[in-house]
């Protein structure tokens, strides 16, 4: 029991507060603040040390290097102490100590640029030139893809005049194939001295190295700068040839362009952007597009004026049906402003691509603008292209397209009929026919194949439809009529008679009061001519 009463803590009991209203003088944080400074003491600093001879000057940096030696004993990776040490013995003027403190540096991070670029300078700033020169070789020997160690190193260089030594400098870093800044401030560095052969030999280096639009660009301007005029174009021609399919190609164009256009050569700079507008892509020829037109504006005729123009909505078009390919009417819209301009190649173009927007669903409502689309590519490739086998090609791929299991289009069968019929090839549309009959059975396609071999005066093969269509709509009153109208009007009236009771005899009619009305009518006309043929006897 002892034991626990002397482990007990006891806890103060909460004083109660009396008086909870505010007091007469208020307190801010601020104020303790101020007052807190203002009674602090001052800092007490350690008395400076007098040095008075050699003994105690030693004595002095024993204990200095000492502090050094423990501080980056205990902290073996910081820059910032060993670079401290390395100056301080810098300061007391002990070269060779400082240089083993850098050395000793690099040799526990070798890889770390800046003791790298500190110990370089250090001997340069103290004319110790060969052993910069060391320091810098050993650096970029270790580290070639810091740009910041080969820029100092051929600034040193350079400011003490040594030309010869900064241009091989820049040769041992271009082997290593820098970004383009690197060899930029080579041929800056080479034209500060007029050499503007070498120059252009280090540009042939740097097309090869880095081949994009930007640095053929400035090679261009480069040859622009120094008069050579002839040199350029050739440099922008060797670019076009090497990067017409680049994803920057339209900034080339752009470029050669406006070149030719400076040199007076208007042909030259139009053909150029018609090349371009063409060639590259549509997603990315706008901007190009706008200074085409802006270029005609202040060059062209009416006409060039007008190409530009249908160029910019080409690219508008392109935009919409790349956003939305299922949009048929965008489509229609194109279709009609390239066979405006007239390109044959690329009005087929716009119409393959067209119809390979497939609808993504087999229902008939989906495809009905879709099947347009091929209509007017049939029509355009008979009328006005006058290609007969092509036209054929694209009726029968549109057919082969539709899933006539679920749906069909009389409409195209008959078109692709009609079409051979005007082709004189009477067999070819006898087959298209047969194959929609086939396939998908429509009133529509029984009618006009009936109409047509009834002007080609093909009994036979009339009644042989009829046939087909009564099997296939037995119900169909107007299919009965017509045909009991067919053997009436070839005089076969036991035929008419015959068909018109099988007609009546039918479980379902769909319009069973026209067939009484046309059964009626042959039973007085009948009877008229019967009566008429006795009179006459």
């Amino acid at each position: 029991m002892s034991s626990s009463k002397e482990t007990e803590v006891i806890l103060a009991r909460p004083t109660r507060v009396k008086n909870k209203s505010s007091a007469s003088n208020q307190i801010t944080a601020e104020q303790i603040l101020r007052e807190s400074r203002e009674r602090q003491e001052a800092e007490i600093r350690p008395p400076k040390q007098k040095i008075t001879d050699a003994t105690e000057l030693g004595e002095s940096r024993l204990r200095k290097r000492k502090e050094f030696e423990d501080s980056i004993r205990r902290f073996p990776r910081s820059n910032g102490e060993w670079i401290k040490y390395a100056q301080w013995e810098e300061s007391q003027g002990d070269f060779k100590r400082a240089r083993s403190v850098w050395e000793r540096a690099l040799e526990v991070d070798p890889k770390n640029c800046i003791l790298w670029l500190k110990y370089a300078e250090v001997e340069a700033k103290n004319k110790f030139l060969n052993h910069a020169r060391n320091v810098w070789n050993r650096a970029v020997t270790l580290l070639p893809r810091v740009d910041q160690l080969w820029y100092k190193y051929i600034h040193m260089e350079e400011m003490l005049g040594n030309v010869a030594g900064a241009r091989q400098v820049f040769q041992r870093w271009m082997k290593w194939m820098p970004d383009q800044q690197g060899w930029l401030s080579f041929i800056k560095f080479e034209m500060r001295y007029n050499e503007i052969e070498r120059a252009r030999g280090i540009f042939e280096l740097f097309v090869q190295c880095h081949p994009k639009v930007g640095v053929w660009i400035h090679y261009a301007k480069f040859e622009i700068k120094n008069g050579e005029v002839a040199k350029a174009r050739h440099v922008y021609e060797r670019a076009v040839e090497k990067l017409a399919d680049d994803e920057e190609a339209d900034q080339l164009f752009a470029a050669f362009s406006e070149f030719e256009e400076r040199c007076k050569e208007t042909e030259r700079s139009r053909y150029i952007y018609k090349f371009a507008v063409d060639h590259i892509p549509k997603e990315r020829v706008e901007d190009l597009n706008r200074k085409f037109v802006a270029f005609e504006k202040q060059y062209g005729d009416r006409e060039g004026i007008e190409d530009a123009i249908v160029g910019k909505r080409r690219f508008q078009y392109e935009d919409e049906v790349r956003k939305n390919p299922l949009n048929y009417d965008s489509w229609f819209d194109y279709i009609r402003l390239e066979e405006s301009v007239g390109s044959k190649e690329r009005i087929r173009e716009v119409y393959e691509r067209a119809i390979a927007n497939v609808p993504p669903a087999e229902e008939k409502r989906y495809w009905q603008r879709y099947i347009y689309l091929w209509i007017k590519y049939a029509l355009y490739e008979e009328l006005d292209a006058g290609d007969v086998e092509r036209t054929r090609y694209v009726y029968s791929e549109c057919l082969n397209q539709i899933p006539h299991c679920k749906f069909s289009f009389a409409k195209i069968w008959l078109l692709a009929a009609q079409f051979e019929i005007r082709q004189l090839n009477l067999k070819g549309a006898r087959q298209i026919l047969g194959n929609a009959i086939g396939k998908a059975p429509k009133d529509k396609i029984f009618r006009k194949y009936i109409e047509m071999e009834l002007q080609l005066g093909n009994i036979d093969r009339c009644r042989k439809l009829y046939e087909k269509y009564l099997e296939w709509s037995p119900e169909n009153c107007y299919a009965w009529s017509e045909y009991a109208e067919l053997e009436r009007s070839l005089s076969e009236t036991d035929r008419a008679r015959a068909i018109l009771e099988l007609a009546i005899a039918q479980p379902a009619l769909d319009m069973p009061e026209l067939l009484w009305k046309v059964h009626t009518k042959f039973i007085s006309c009948v009877s008229q001519c019967v009566t008429y043929s006795h009179l006459t006897v």
